[in-house]
């Protein structure tokens, strides 16, 4: 660090040479010196002076006036004054000298030791404040450069989550129309191999549908935005399910797909249904796409139990290809495989394990993965799930095609969806149940016909060019004919990204129907909006 500046101020020049000498040898001072008051000031204005001993007897401005003048400017008020005199030492003088300005005194005749001393106590004083201003104004910089980060990394979640949902709306959109048909040929008269071949697309469609949600779940989770959500529900019926999504794959692999589930389990539990289906599917996921041949098994066991309180293992173990020793850790990292080979040959995202990791983490459980290399892999998830309370759940009924729900007479429907594969096969289901549907590529052209005729409902597409389907919400919320202004509105969106379907709400939709939707689903809200219409 550079030298302190010390200024020496005293009208006879003897002793501004005394001081010079006596102070001469202590380290890291710059000394400065002069005979004139004026001068002095300008000398502390052109230089960075710290320290200033200043006499207090001298003509035209004493010392105390000195003083004052230095601490009332505000670019040499930090100077440490120390007053150098030989008047009387009675109080008077001294708190004269601290009122002006001064921190200390040196008495005439100067005692070598005491002002050697207190001069370099006063530049060890200097030299701290220093240091803490230059670590103050690091700070602030680290503040600046913090606060800068964080705005990038706003920006930078922000546009991540503006591309995902982007990237949601123009993946599901396209996704949606293939399981619409899918649930149109399923309605329809197929001979047992066709219906093998819907199934095998319907397998296919769902397979793709799992990574768009594992990739928009791993944002969700990063961002804190992933809810756990805990109800009652039949274990058993959603293990039979999960299981169901797997058997045509596993089927074509000729690979033995099995259930063990242990029978003091009770089959009625109180859990998030939907994230530990999300677990489950990875597992078997993961499996089927690294086991070639033998078994997998899905089993379900019960650990330990405590009042209505159960810690349960579920576990799938497989005969495929294993994982080696060394890696077993790094595959439950995002984006990660056992082996940077594993990529070409299975393909696959890496985030699959990556959610189960976390959704564990989230419900308080824990994942382990138990391999030996060549011979199969065993991945395990462990959660404390309660028996659920209300022992009157109904089973679920066998879903019905849509072809065959009740008829919706004298029911108009506005279908507004510049997707052509989705308005087809939306328009297919309506006149199924009997509406009479009218289909509109864009806000604009919905709001032109909601004037030349009325409709008993309106699915909106949110993403549409000319205009936005909720800037035609808006606008239709606002008509000047109250009726028109009434009309209930149905999003039917390929954005999931809450916010997204939290603003359908805002502006004035009355459901909001994410695509791929579930036409069991689409027919009930359109029964309510039909029964409250008679």
């Amino acid at each position: 660090m550079k030298n302190i500046n010390l200024l020496i101020l005293d009208d006879r020049i003897e002793n501004v040479i005394s001081l010079e000498a006596l102070l001469k040898d202590i380290p890291d001072i710059n000394i400065i010196s002069t005979t004139d008051p004026n001068e002095a000031l300008k000398l502390c204005w052109k230089n960075d002076i710290s320290i200033a001993l200043v006499d207090v007897q001298m003509p035209e401005i004493n010392g105390f006036e000195f003083v004052s003048l230095l601490k009332s400017n505000p670019k040499t008020s930090h100077i440490a004054a120390i007053m150098v005199t030989a008047i009387s030492k009675e109080d008077k003088y001294l708190i004269k000298g601290l009122e002006s300005g001064a921190i200390d005194y040196l008495y005439k005749p100067l005692n070598p030791a005491i002002t050697i001393a207190k001069v370099t106590t006063f530049v060890k004083h200097v030299r701290i404040q220093e240091e803490i201003i230059q670590k103050n104004a690091e700070l602030e910089q680290s503040r600046i450069a913090l606060i800068q980060a964080n705005k990038e990394a706003e920006h930078a979640r922000k546009s991540k989550e503006i591309f995902l949902a982007n990237m949601s709306h123009e993946i599901r959109t396209p996704l949606n129309g293939i399981l619409g048909i899918v649930h149109m040929l399923n309605s329809s008269n197929l001979s047992e191999e066709q219906r093998d071949w819907v199934n095998r697309l319907s397998s296919a469609s769902n397979s793709l549908l799992m990574i768009i949600n594992d990739i928009l779940d791993i944002s969700k989770i990063d961002s804190g935005m992933m809810k756990i959500e805990f109800e009652d529900f039949n274990l058993r019926d959603l293990i039979h399910e999960t299981i169901n999504i797997f058997n045509i794959k596993a089927q074509n692999k000729n690979i033995n797909l099995q259930i063990d589930i242990d029978n003091r389990i009770p089959a009625l539990m109180y859990f998030d249904p939907l994230r530990l289906k999300q677990i489950i599917s990875n597992f078997i996921s993961n499996s089927l796409k690294f086991t070639e041949e033998g078994s997998i098994v899905l089993s379900v066991d019960l650990l330990e139990k405590k009042e209505d309180n159960y810690t349960i293992r579920f576990a799938v173990k497989d005969t495929g290809i294993g994982i080696k020793p060394e890696v077993v850790d790094k595959i439950f990292d995002a984006f990660e495989q056992g082996d940077d080979k594993i990529t070409k040959k299975f393909g696959g995202t890496g985030l699959g394990l990556t959610i189960v990791k976390k959704l564990a983490e989230l419900l308080n459980g824990s994942v382990t993965a138990d391999s030996v290399y060549g011979e199969g892999s065993t991945f395990s998830f462990i959660a404390d799930i309660k028996e659920a309370k209300n022992q009157s759940i109904k089973q679920k009924e066998k879903i019905e095609s849509y072809a065959n729900f009740e008829k919706l007479s004298d029911f108009k429907v506005l279908v507004a969806e510049d997707n052509d594969l989705n308005s087809f096969m939306l328009s297919h289901m309506l006149k199924t149940w009997n509406c009479e549907v009218t289909i509109v590529k864009n806000g604009r052209q919905a709001l032109n016909a909601l004037e030349c005729q009325d409709f008993d409902l309106i699915l909106m597409d949110t993403h549409m060019p000319v205009m936005s389907g909720f800037e035609a919400i808006m606008e239709i919320r606002n008509h000047p004919d109250s009726q028109k202004r009434r009309i209930p509105i149905f999003t039917v969106s390929a954005s999931v990204m809450e916010h997204e379907q939290k603003a359908a709400i805002d502006v004035g939709a009355d459901e909001v129907i994410a695509k791929p939707f579930d036409p069991a689903d689409l027919y009930n809200k359109i029964v309510n909006i039909y029964k409250n219409r008679q």
